[in-house]
């Protein structure tokens, strides 16, 4: 079937499921109000799908897996200065662990759900906690949580906070996902930033936190603002805009930017037209930069794009019929590893070390990994 064919089979089944679960309010409430849900018109470019660059591969199949024993969604792995593996799972834990998996514990509990991290020069964790704002835990036990920001200087609420990046001189770069779909008000990130996919209203942000100066909006209007790295030189911030499937490079110095208006002399899209939702950015080795890509593209979400109707009307389905991708396993290295058949899933990231790829994943019930030398990088 041709992919137009595809796209009108797809609406026509939203429709039909749409209004037969209409008077379903009460029985499976929407998680959002539908008065004030209010998706927008937008072009989504043609998908390349999985050609050329991006040409299917089984680089990424046949993971091991580090059991997590109950704990799920690792979305984010790092290496300690300590040389440990941290890895924060869902219910606010962060695990700590050796390379090899072993002397697994829970080295802190934010009380909410750390998404992104990095360690500063003090040995503290700082990280985005999607419930509770930009959070730093003490390297000494008991390792304390401390609130660094949770509200913009006018009281504005941080509603999304997602990752973190941290410049040479100290300041905290950081995405704030949404703007208007909270994690804490909405049943939790996955289900926020499907609201947020639904509604494509390009409220993300990038802020940056200076110690005892406070708070600045480096750039504004982004289709859900994900990962973010700062780059080797100190000079720019790499940010994934998953909603529209690319990844910009931003000056640090750039100030109230809206990226709505498109590329300037402080901002460039770096990767565009992604054949997935773009997710984690982490540095590797040998200069390479990891982007884990949560789920592909689909027909049926591509061709709502220029109809927030269908997308408004999706709102008033039960949860388990929301347009969801299927699962499919893709990490690039500005370097391309797939797994088709999405084994481990919705692949939001890589940690490298000297000889292995952990995979991060915001569902799994593990931590994938797999030896590099069998991931035949370049």
């Amino acid at each position: 079937m041709r992919p137009s064919l595809l796209g009108t089979a797809a609406l026509l089944l939203l429709i039909a499921a749409g209004w037969l679960t209409l008077t379903r309010a009460q029985a499976d409430p929407a998680p959002v109000d539908p008065l004030q849900f209010s998706p927008v018109s937008w072009e989504a470019p043609p998908n390349p799908g999985y050609t050329g660059a991006f040409a299917a591969n089984s680089r990424l199949a046949g993971l091991s897996t580090i059991p997590l024993d109950g704990a799920v969604g690792p979305e984010h792995i790092a290496l300690g200065p300590d040389g440990y593996v941290y890895a924060a799972v869902a219910g606010g834990s962060v695990l700590r662990m050796r390379p090899d998996g072993s002397g697994r514990e829970i080295w802190a509990q934010t009380g909410g759900r750390v998404l992104g991290f990095e360690f500063d020069r003090e040995g503290r964790m700082i990280a985005a906690d999607a419930m509770r704002g930009l959070v730093a835990i003490a390297a000494e036990a008991p390792h304390h949580v401390s609130v660094l920001l949770e509200r913009m200087p006018d009281g504005e609420p941080i509603r999304f906070p997602d990752a973190v990046t941290i410049a040479p001189d100290g300041s905290i770069y950081f995405t704030d996902a949404s703007r208007r779909f909270s994690p804490r008000e909405h049943g939790g990130p996955f289900e926020a930033s499907m609201l947020d996919f639904l509604e494509h209203q390009p409220t993300g942000r990038v802020l940056v936190y200076r110690p005892g100066s406070g708070v600045e909006v480096v750039a504004d209007g982004l289709s859900f603002a994900n990962g973010i790295l700062m780059s080797q030189d100190g000079k720019s911030v790499f940010v994934a805009e998953s909603g529209n499937y690319r990844v910009w490079r931003i000056d640090v110095n750039a100030r109230g930017l809206d990226l709505r208006h498109g590329s300037s002399a402080q901002a460039r899209v770096l990767l565009a037209n992604l054949p997935g939702f773009p997710d984690n950015l982490m540095r590797g080795m040998d200069g390479r930069i990891w982007l884990g890509l949560a789920k592909p593209r689909t027909a049926s979400a591509d061709a709502t794009a220029s109809r927030p109707f269908l997308r408004k009307l999706a709102l008033r389905l039960p949860r388990f019929l929301w347009p969801v991708p299927p699962a499919y396993g893709h990490v690039l290295a500005f370097d391309d590893l797939q797994d088709p058949g999405g084994a481990y899933p919705d692949t939001t990231g890589v940690l490298e070390t000297a000889d292995r790829l952990y995979i991060q994943s915001v569902h799994a019930e593990g931590i994938g990994w797999l030896p590099k030398a069998r991931a035949r990088l370049p």
